[in-house]
């Protein structure tokens, strides 16, 4: 059984309580060991990601705390085999839909596909300021 690290838990400060528990339950019972490398992000941030060209996006879930990264780890190291996110992804669904959360894996997106980032459905979580 895994726990998240202090890193992990840092990292989900903010972010929507949906997400934190997935996450929080999702990691006790993978078989995949896993880092929440970013969770709610500034507009800073998300500019500096835009302008990299690691988002494509100013209306990132990210902004609202309704998003997560999250990096496979494999012998103590952060590994970005596509394979591993597959994996990883599918676990996370499983965990989202005993759990009753909607969730969107950024690896089924068809235009730019992002194996380590996990958001909660549009339809199911409206934000309002």
């Amino acid at each position: 059984m895994n726990n998240l690290n202090q890193r992990s838990i840092d990292n989900l400060k903010n972010v929507h309580p949906d997400l934190v528990r997935l996450i929080e339950e999702a990691i006790k019972t993978t078989s995949i060991d896993f880092v929440v490398t970013e969770g709610m992000r500034t507009l800073a941030r998300q500019r500096e990601l835009v302008r990299a060209g690691a988002s494509q996006t100013m209306r990132s879930r990210h902004l609202t705390g309704h998003a997560v990264d999250l990096a496979c780890i494999v012998k103590g190291k952060l590994r970005w085999d596509w394979p591993l996110y597959e994996k990883l992804a599918k676990h996370i669904k499983e965990v989202a839909k005993v759990q009753n959360i909607s969730i969107e894996w950024g690896g089924d997106w068809t235009t730019f596909k992002d194996g380590p980032h996990y958001q909660l459905s549009w339809a199911e979580y409206k934000y309002e300021k």
